[in-house]
């Protein structure tokens, strides 16, 4: 069973995670790349079925169920894993380097598990390696925000158990396959559960708090893999839930909003983030295979041009030192490649022709318009006409274009972060010229044709439009350090009363028990150093020194005595 293990790509990685400590240090970067690369390798030429059973309780897991759906999130998975490694190359943190393979493990076991009990495992290995990615950062902020996302997650977690035993007890099957519109207990905890991972508002507050305030490797795998694994696990849950509709355009308009207000280059993009995952939860919620298709690709388009972005801004942060777009600024003299790098990024996740985001984008209209529905298909307009101006136009123009705010002595930019940069923009060209590559690898096989006059049509004139309603409007754009405050609020603003009731005074009413013990353990022991100046109180009144060994029966005495009862006992017993 052990080496039948080694057949699940999640065991090759988290296997990766426990070997890096044993590997030198000049070799780990070399290793932490080999590791996806095997995973993609075995991914890419696996059979579709059921691969791998174990036997557990009275229950068999699917440790490893493949098919189309599973494998393209697999891939990406995997691929994004290895594109992280090239950009994290420099970096010789066994910590960060395990945590991050831990974490992608996680990732696949989520998507290849054919069982309930497995996915919430690798589910739950997901939330405490990814933790560390935050904590790495190693600043005041990064400490309390990683602990922060580790309760979120361990509460989200325990949504989904929860639904999960629901579902069980009811008689549902503990293995993992789509479940009819029905609002039921197990039903609503197990959606809740998701939705949390899935950063649906109002359980979207921790991912704008913890990715700007990971370490700057850390967020390219952070980007990645939480919240699309969470996207995997909704498309196969929860296909046709027509909730999930409405969910989505708030997500997308909600996104686009707060990330326009976000003086913070990460922070942006967090809450982007949000907005493009509304896309993905509004096609779920139609369900037909169109849908899927689209929701599955805007998922994989989304990791790539993403994970590109949060490199440029890591690239940035490592160079000026900052990520406030209220301190930098004249950059694109300076960094040309860099910028050059982010807009193919920037232009992909706005939805621009010939690039990976217009195929997918146009892939879940086209979705929106066979079922008809005009109100989801204005919004989300609205919203790609947003995440131009907050993603394509905003964050470059006051990182790059603006006035410069301060003299920066920049940093050299390592090599193998440009490497990485470039595949990422790579493959957002490669598939947005060459849309087949990824149609060929989606769960429904599909005609669609997103080269058409309307869609070029429309997604120009959004950008045009978007364009200029930016240049008119820039002046008035929040680029001051400020906060914008959000559900978190809710969490953040009880958190002194919370701390008062949970924390300090059972710390306190601890400490007050424990210094009353102390003095009377004190005292007793004062008291057992001479107990005759206690028991014979008139001794020590008369004024005479009292001594304890003056009481005690010389040991001849006491030896007389034993043998004496020994005696005693002898003859009762013989006679």
């Amino acid at each position: 069973m052990i080496v039948e293990l080694l057949s699940v790509p999640a065991i090759i990685l988290i296997l990766g995670a426990l070997i890096l400590p044993l590997i030198p240090e000049r070799l780990r970067s070399t290793a932490f790349v080999t590791f996806p690369v095997i995973a993609l390798a075995m991914i890419w030429t696996m059979p579709e079925g059921n691969l791998l059973q174990a036997p557990f309780a009275s229950y068999e897991l699917e440790l490893l169920a493949v098919d189309g759906l599973s494998r393209i999130f697999g891939i990406i998975f995997a691929l994004i894993t290895i594109i992280g490694g090239i950009y994290a190359f420099h970096i010789k943190d066994l910590g960060q380097q395990s945590s991050a393979l831990a974490y992608a493990g996680g990732a696949l076991g989520v998507t290849f598990a054919g069982d309930f009990f497995t996915l919430f495992i690798f589910w739950e290995i997901m939330a405490a390696a990814s933790s560390y990615l935050i904590w790495a950062r190693e600043t005041e902020e990064s400490a309390k925000s990683g602990m922060r996302y580790l309760l979120v997650h361990i509460f989200g977690g325990g949504l989904l158990f929860t639904g999960i035993l629901l579902h069980l007890s009811s008689g549902g099957s503990l293995y993992i396959e789509s479940i009819e519109p029905a609002y039921t207990a197990a039903n609503i905890f197990m959606l809740l559960g998701v939705a949390l991972n899935t950063a649906v508002p109002p359980l979207h507050a921790w991912l704008a708090d913890a990715y700007p305030k990971t370490t700057i490797t850390g967020a390219v795998f952070m980007c990645a893999l939480t919240t699309k694994s969470a996207v995997y696990v909704m498309i196969r849950l929860f296909p046709g839930w027509e909730i999930l509709i409405w969910v989505g355009v708030v997500m997308a308009i909600y996104g686009t909003i707060y990330a326009l207000l976000a003086n913070d280059i990460r922070e942006i993009l967090a809450y982007s983030i949000i907005s493009q995952i509304g896309y993905m939860v509004t096609a779920i919620g139609i369900g037909s295979e169109l849908a899927l298709n689209g929701a599955t690709a805007h998922a994989f388009n989304h990791i790539i041009y993403k994970s590109l972005l949060f490199m440029v801004a890591g690239a940035v942060i490592h160079a000026a030192g900052t990520s406030k777009l209220s301190e930098l600024g004249g950059l694109a003299k300076k960094t040309p490649l860099i910028l050059g790098l982010y807009m193919v990024g920037a232009l992909s996740i706005s939805g621009m022709p010939l690039l990976n985001g217009f195929v997918s984008k146009t892939m879940i209209s086209g979705a929106l318009g066979d079922a008809h529905l005009e109100w989801p298909i204005l919004l989300l307009l609205i919203a790609t006409i947003g995440t131009f101006l907050h993603t394509g136009l905003k964050l470059p123009y006051f990182t790059w274009f603006n006035e410069k705010k301060q003299d920066f002595e920049l940093s050299a930019i390592p090599t193998n972060m440009k490497v990485a940069m470039g595949i990422g923009a790579a493959f957002c060209i490669l598939l947005g010229v060459a849309p087949q590559l990824l149609y060929s690898q989606l769960p429904f096989p599909t005609n669609f044709q997103p080269f058409s006059v309307y869609n070029f049509v429309e997604m120009t004139q959004i950008l045009v439009l978007a364009f200029v309603g930016f240049w008119f409007l820039k002046n008035h754009l929040n680029v001051s350090n400020t906060i914008s405050l959000d559900t978190d609020w809710f969490y953040r603003r009880p958190a002194a009363i919370v701390r008062t009731v949970f924390v300090d005074f059972p710390n306190n009413l601890f400490g007050i028990a424990e210094t009353v013990t102390l003095n009377l353990a004190n005292k007793l022991s004062a008291i057992s150093k001479n107990p005759a100046r206690v028991l014979i109180p008139s001794f020590a009144m008369s004024g005479r020194e009292v001594k304890s060994d003056g009481f005690t029966a010389s040991m001849s005495a006491a030896l007389s005595f034993i043998l004496f009862a020994f005696i005693v006992a002898v003859l009762v017993v013989l006679l």
